[in-house]
């Protein structure tokens, strides 16, 4: 006997958009039933693609095709409406980070599924890229002796100019807050996964290019519980070492008393033993989709839970700490001065 497949319905169809399309259409405990976009030409392509139907109105395709799951790929000032529509059903739903475009809207958006009973997550895929994964292993297995800290360069070279951002994402030019409610926040998440809660920031922010309303570089740093540390330098308009800028968006350096653990921008890791010469750290994974395979990973951890009652990460009130902490980070900046959290 057959086991029934998740239902699954995707709203959006914009550049993101895409890896989880193709995602859904790969997991073997998934069926994606339909994709809504407003731009009805969107919709469509991508429907063929996947041979699916298309839609311009969420609320009539969770009516006609009736899904188990609702995936929510869309700019964060829908997520609200979308989230209270996928809840009244009684639908269980994926919504793209960082949830909404304020932290009182996003606590709005849990609040609305959590009134229903109805299942809500983030849609956070940076901790499920295979090197960050592989980190916590090792961390685990205490690879890396008293864990001290982290630090992270991102560079993925692509805000420079008139012309930053419009081909994938063009709405990227006019947000408000840009680099640490866009991109940042996908690393204040990652760094939680591998060091713990976060105690405190200090943070400079700043913008560069002038072509777009929000910051686009900035330097924090973060203090965690057990007197960890980590540091995030990052701006979008250089370039680091790498085929694919945009696969690691950057380099990372996870140090313990045993040792270093480095992440350059192909993917591979190295390590150096305290005194020791470093060398190539072995482990596989996936080059397709995005970035590892990373949405696929992360769709599939839910699934397994819905399917299994596995356990879940990045439940939407678990992410909420994320965005409390993103606050802080532009408190810092705009005040000048250490937040304790």
């Amino acid at each position: 006997m057959t086991e029934r497949k998740t239902r699954v319905a995707v709203v959006g169809a914009g550049y993101f958009a895409q890896f989880h399309h193709e995602a859904w259409a790969r997991l073997p405990g998934a069926e994606m039933v339909a994709i809504a976009d407003l731009d009805g030409a969107k919709a469509n392509d991508a429907a063929a693609i996947h041979g699916v139907s298309a839609f311009t109105d969420y609320e009539t395709m969770f009516d006609k095709v009736a899904p188990d799951l609702v995936d929510i790929a869309t700019p964060p000032a829908s997520h609200l409406a979308l989230v209270q529509a996928a809840a009244s059903r009684g639908l269980a739903a994926i919504c793209q980070k960082p949830l909404a475009p304020t932290y009182e809207e996003a606590v709005e958006v849990v609040e609305a599924a959590e009134q229903a009973g109805s299942l809500l997550v983030a849609h956070e895929n940076f901790r499920f890229q295979p090197w960050y994964r592989e980190m916590a292993r090792l961390i685990k297995a205490g690879h890396l002796g008293e864990l001290h800290g982290v630090s992270f360069r991102l560079r993925p070279g692509d805000g420079q100019g008139a012309e930053a951002y419009l081909s994938r994402q063009p709405y990227f030019q006019t947000m408000e807050r840009f680099l640490v409610h866009e991109t940042a926040i996908h690393f204040i998440d990652t760094f939680r996964y591998l060091l713990g809660e976060v105690t405190g920031v200090m943070a400079r922010l700043r913008r560069l290019n002038p072509a777009i309303m929000g910051e686009d570089t900035g330097v924090i740093m973060f203090d965690f519980e057990g007197r960890r540390t980590a540091l995030f330098d990052g701006n979008r308009l250089n370039d680091h070492v790498a085929e694919n800028t945009r696969l690691t968006m950057g380099e990372m350096w996870l140090e313990g008393s045993a040792g270093v653990l480095r992440l350059d921008g192909s993917g591979d890791l190295w390590w150096k033993p305290h005194g020791g010469v470093e060398v190539a750290h072995d482990y596989t994974w996936a080059d397709q989709g995005f970035a590892g395979d990373s949405v696929y990973a992360f769709q599939a951890h839910v699934l397994a839970h819905i399917q299994d009652g596995a356990p879940l990460e990045n439940t939407a009130r678990h992410y909420l700490r994320n965005l409390q902490i993103e606050e802080a980070v532009y408190r810092s900046s705009s005040e000048g001065r250490y937040i304790t959290l």
